[in-house]
C-alpha cells in the first residue's frame, strides 16, 4: 500500500541489503523513503527517494534462479502470475478483460507509464494497452528530483503493469491527482473527486486504490468523531450506484499501521481506510513460491516477513465501520465490525515481481516490487474478466465473494477460492491475527483460482 510514508513493503533488493548487513535508503509500494540496517528496524521519513540498492540497473528482468542465487528471494513476470492465478483456460475463452476498463488512482503518476507498459509487455509476449490519463485538478510538472514524485510514479508503474498483466485485453485508465495522499484526510478529496467524475461520466468497471490511511489519523477520531471520514465516501456510494467495483489495498504493516506523522507505527492493532470501508473490497497479501513456468511449488501462505522487517499483509477490525450484511456469517471472527481483507493475493516482496520504469535516473529499468500495491491491482485484473465474463459491471463485489466464501467453507466445488491457512499477520511487535481455515483478518477468503472464481463471481454479480 502506498503513502507518501513509504514503509515496509520493500523490494526484494532492499531484503537482500538487510540481511547482508548492508545499509539501504529507499522506497516499498507504502509510502515514502525508507532506511534499514540490520542492527534495527525500518523508520520512515517524510519523502519518497528511490527504492534500488545500489546504481546498478538490470537491463532484463532476472530469471528465478537467479534472483534466489544473488538475491534470496523469488521473482515473477506476467506469464508467470497469468499461470499460477490459471487463467489461460479463460484466455483461450476470449475473457482477456476486453471490454473492461480498469481504474488506477496515483498521486502525480509517471511521465512515462505508456512507454515503459509497452516495454514490460513487450519482454513478456502480451499486447500492450494504451493508458489513458486523467488529470484530477490540477497536477504540477513532474520533477524526477522530488522523491515524492518519483515514489508515486514507482507505484504507478506497479499498478499499470500488474493490472495489464491480468487483464492483457482490459482498458486502463490512469487518474492523476495532484496532492500527495499521506495519513489522514491529505489528498483524498483530489482522490475522491476524480473518481466521482469518472464514476458520473460513466467510466470505469473497477477502481484500483494501492493506498490508504489509518482510520486513527483522520480528524476527531479521539472524540469518536469519524465526519472527515465519512465524508469523503461519496464517490464510493455512487460507484455501488452505478455498478462499479472498487479495492484497496489492506495495508503492509500486518495488524497495525502508521500514526499522524507517518514515521511511526501504533503499538495496537489498528486498520486503515478506504480498505475498511464496506463499499470496498479489501485485498491483502500472500506469499506465492513459483517455478520458472508459474507452476506452484507449495500451498501459498500468509506474507509475514518480521525477521526481514519487510512488511505483512494487512488487516483487522474497523472502529469506525460496524459489521456489514455481508459479514454476518463471519461474526464469530469479526464481531460488530467490519473486518479487513477480504481476498488475497501475491505480494510478499520476497516472492516479488518485476516492473519497468524510464522515468528517471534512480528508475531507468528493471525492478522488484511487493507489497499489497502488487495485490491490488493483481486482482483488478481479476475483476475485469469476471466483468467480462458477466457482461456487466459486478458493483459490490463483497456480497458474491462472502456468498462464495460460505460455499467453500461447506465444501462446495467450483468457488474458485483458494483457502490459506497457517501463521498470523503479527508486525512490529503487535500480535497479529490467526490465519484461520475459512474467513480470517489477514488473508480474508484467501486467494483464487481464477479460471474457477471468474465464473463463479460473474454469475453472482
Amino acid at each position: 500500500m502506498r503513502r507518501t510514508t513509504r514503509r515496509r513493503t520493500m523490494s526484494a533488493l532492499a531484503v537482500t541489503a538487510l540481511a547482508a548487513g548492508t545499509a539501504f535508503t529507499g522506497a516499498g509500494t507504502a509510502g515514502a523513503a525508507l532506511t534499514v540496517t540490520a542492527a534495527g528496524s525500518a523508520h520512515p521519513v517524510p519523502a519518497a527517494i528511490g527504492h534500488r540498492l545500489t546504481g546498478h540497473q538490470y537491463p532484463s528482468p532476472l530469471s528465478i534462479a537467479q534472483c534466489q542465487a544473488q538475491l534470496q528471494s523469488s521473482c515473477y513476470g506476467a506469464t508467470q502470475l497469468e499461470q499460477a492465478y490459471n487463467e489461460h483456460p479463460l484466455f483461450a475463452k476470449g475473457i482477456t478483460g476486453a471490454g473492461r476498463t480498469i481504474v488506477i488512482v496515483d498521486s502525480f503518476g509517471s511521465p512515462t507509464i505508456q512507454h515503459d507498459l509497452d516495454v514490460y509487455s513487450a519482454q513478456y509476449g502480451i499486447p500492450s494497452a494504451n493508458v489513458k490519463v486523467v488529470k484530477s485538478g490540477t497536477v504540477p510538472p513532474f520533477d524526477p528530483t522530488n522523491g515524492d514524485m518519483t515514489g508515486w510514479a514507482e507505484e504507478t508503474t506497479i499498478d499499470v503493469d500488474m493490472a495489464h498483466a491480468m487483464a492483457p485485453g482490459a482498458n486502463i485508465v490512469l487518474l492523476e491527482t495532484g496532492v500527495s495522499e499521506t495519513e489522514g484526510t491529505t489528498g483524498f478529496p483530489e482522490m475522491m473527486t476524480g473518481e466521482d467524475a469518472l464514476i458520473k461520466q460513466g467510466v470505469g468497471d473497477v477502481i484500483s486504490q494501492s493506498f490508504g490511511a489509518t482510520e486513527n489519523t483522520f480528524p476527531g477520531f479521539d472524540k469518536g468523531d469519524y465526519s472527515s471520514l465519512l465524508n469523503l465516501r461519496y464517490a464510493f456510494k455512487d460507484a455501488a450506484a452505478h455498478g462499479v467495483t472498487v479495492l484497496a489495498a489492506s495495508g503492509d504493516d500486518g495488524a497495525t499501521d502508521a500514526e499522524s506523522d507517518g514515521s511511526t507505527l501504533y503499538p495496537q492493532q489498528v486498520t486503515s481506510w478506504p480498505p475498511s470501508d464496506p463499499l470496498v473490497t479489501g485485498v491483502g497479501a500472500t506469499t506465492v513460491k513459483l517455478d520458472d513456468n508459474g507452476n506452484r511449488l507449495s500451498p501459498d501462505t500468509v506474507w509475514d516477513d518480521p525477521s526481514t522487517d519487510s512488511g505483512a499483509s494487512g488487516g483487522g477490525k474497523s472502529k469506525v465501520f460496524n459489521r456489514p450484511l455481508f459479514q454476518t456469517g463471519v461474526a464469530g471472527v469479526v464481531g460488530n465490525s467490519r473486518g479487513v481483507p477480504d481476498v488475497s493475493m501475491l505480494g510478499d516482496p520476497l516472492t516479488g515481481v518485476w516492473t519497468y520504469n524510464s522515468f528517471g535516473p534512480d528508475d531507468n529499468g528493471w525492478e522488484l516490487w511487493g507489497g499489497t500495491s502488487v495485490a491490488t491491482p493483481i486482482f483488478s485484473g481479476v475483476v475485469a474478466l469476471a466483468a467480462q465474463e458477466a457482461g456487466h459491471r459486478l458493483g459490490n463485489l463483497n456480497y458474491g465473494l462472502y456468498a462464495l466464501g460460505a460455499l467453500q467453507q461447506a465444501g462446495a466445488p467450483g468457488t474458485g477460492l483458494t483457502d490459506v491457512v497457517g501463521g498470523s499477520n503479527t508486525y512490529n511487535g503487535v500480535p497479529g491475527q490467526p490465519v484461520t481455515p475459512g474467513y480470517d483478518l489477514a488473508t480474508g477468503w484467501g486467494t483464487v483460482d481464477a479460471s474457477k472464481f471468474v465464473p463463479a463471481i460473474a454469475a453472482l454479480g
